[in-house]
């Protein structure tokens, strides 16, 4: 873990963004942990890339964290969404405060184990804590309930089932559950 460093995307890296994405797509856990398939992601113009990267790369909307290896290659990524109170989330359901939505877990298999997730959410979470006016009051995300190993990731690293279902697969009896992280109390 210590030769890697997580950090943000840079605007200008688009073309790691989409690579990290479609080797992502061909995980055989990803029919379970994506919304999207590899087709699609193939699919996709250079424009859609360098505006997704773009987007990820600065701003208070969204923000890409990917785990880099000694000669810059990319083992590992997470996303955040900033979900604003009042708004409608990707289920088209209103946010109900204001909070982080974790999305596109991924570090490639023979990382995985290493401390590398870990590494990324932290920094997803401390980038979401340290967001101001207004603050984020937790952050969430959803794991497919055929995905054991990530579900039981999120709990071991502090996420609690609230007990929310959504139904975002192409099969209408899949449950993905939601799990939160509050706003660590500081004082």
């Amino acid at each position: 873990m210590n030769q890697y460093v997580i950090r943000p995307v840079r605007g200008d890296e688009w073309d790691k963004v989409k690579e990290l994405r479609i080797a992502a797509l061909k995980d055989p856990a990803a029919p379970v942990a994506f919304l999207e398939t590899v087709a699609e992601a193939e699919g996709r113009p250079d424009e859609f890339w360098q505006a997704r990267a773009e987007g990820a790369s600065h701003g208070r909307s969204a923000r890409q964290f990917i785990a880099e290896g000694p000669g810059g290659e990319w083992v590992g990524s997470v996303t955040v969404l900033v979900e604003e109170s009042g708004s409608a989330d990707i289920f088209d359901q209103v946010i109900e405060r204001d909070q982080g939505h974790l999305v596109g877990v991924f570090v490639r298999p023979e990382q995985r184990g290493t401390g590398l997730t870990e590494g990324l959410f932290r920094a997803a979470l401390d980038w979401c804590w340290s967001l101001e006016q207004p603050a984020l009051e937790c952050v969430r995300l959803f794991v497919h309930e055929d995905n054991a190993r990530a579900e039981a990731f999120y709990r071991r690293f502090g996420f609690e089932a609230t007990g929310t279902v959504a139904y975002v697969s192409a099969d209408p009896s899949a449950k993905d559950l939601e799990y939160v992280f509050p706003r660590p109390v500081t004082g």
